[in-house]
């Protein structure tokens, strides 16, 4: 087979395990910089072109695309897949749980656990919305976060009603969430590959932090999942559409609650905690699954 990986470096960790793991098997692999490929789009035959080159004669693409980028990104994409590529996960299913809104949205229709959530635009209605969640402490989160980054926890409501104001006077979009204080600052990542729970693992926020990312200082062990934990990650992918994805959770009160759906997980965290060769079970599911215009939208939506 002949796969392409879009990155951005291909020195990070992912990519660079994701190479190892393609040839390992036997397989071609042309890591791409999405940022740097240019589109044929008005012609009855669409090509994408990188260097001066058009790309021909691939089986399947495998994004790791960055948030920062998405549109382009998924845009490039989906002219793979009108190409008839397979995609490891697909254009639309990308797009829908990068906007966090969205992505809860659909989780929430499917009747999947999430923690309560809101979401306003008048500055009228904070008062309200921060009843909604629960109350104080809460978080707020903006739709464009990544890796911790825009999600701030307020303690008091006077703090609450001030970020809330701050974050409307400049203009973003955010959510204000209810704080899992039982999840005591830790998260479980669940790494889902096709309809099954590869590996796991919980991440524990360093002190005086409540957000459990590695990229924040965060530690990382291997955990044991129960059976609601595993079929709520697999229920909220597929929902998704994803094939691949890192969806994470919080253990609460209530059961298992997902925070996000992460449409591109990092590999090193979950690696180096479970030791479980993660990059070749993607690449093998890629194997059984690539086969020409295999690709639900083919590039619509």
């Amino acid at each position: 087979m002949k796969i392409a990986i879009l990155s951005r470096d291909k020195r990070l960790f992912s990519t660079r395990r994701l190479v190892e793991a393609v040839k390992l098997r036997g397989h071609e692999v042309q890591v791409l910089n999405h940022l740097h490929c240019y589109m044929d789009i008005a012609s009855h035959r669409p090509g994408v072109y990188y260097s001066g080159q058009k790309l021909e004669g691939f089986d399947a693409v495998i994004p790791r695309i960055g948030a920062s980028v998405t549109a382009y990104g998924t845009a490039v994409l989906r002219q793979f897949e009108m190409m008839g590529v397979y995609p490891l996960n697909e254009s639309v299913a990308i797009t829908r749980s990068r906007d966090k809104l969205r992505s809860l949205q659909i989780l929430s229709r499917a009747g999947i656990g999430l923690p309560l959530t809101g979401f306003a635009s008048s500055p009228d209605d904070t008062a309200h919305l921060i009843e909604l969640v629960g109350g104080v402490p809460l978080v707020v989160k903006l739709l464009e976060s990544t890796q911790g980054k825009g999600v701030i926890l307020a303690e008091t409501h006077n703090a609450a009603e001030s970020l809330i104001g701050a974050f409307r006077d400049l203009n973003v979009n955010f959510l204000v969430q209810e704080f899992i204080k039982e999840a005591n600052g830790s998260d479980l990542r669940c790494f889902v590959v096709g309809e099954k729970v590869v590996a796991a693992m919980m991440r524990t926020a360093k002190e005086g932090e409540f957000r459990s990312n590695l990229h924040r200082g965060g530690t990382a062990r291997l955990i044991r999942l129960t059976p609601e934990e595993r079929s709520t990650a697999v229920r909220a992918a597929r929902k998704m559409g994803l094939n691949v994805s890192g969806v994470d959770l919080l253990r609460s009160n209530h059961g298992p609650v997902v925070l996000e759906v992460n449409s591109s997980p990092g590999l090193e965290g979950i690696e180096k905690a479970t030791g479980k060769d993660i990059a070749g079970m993607i690449v093998q599911f890629v194997e059984q699954n690539a086969k020409p215009n295999r690709t639900r939208t083919r590039g619509r939506g």
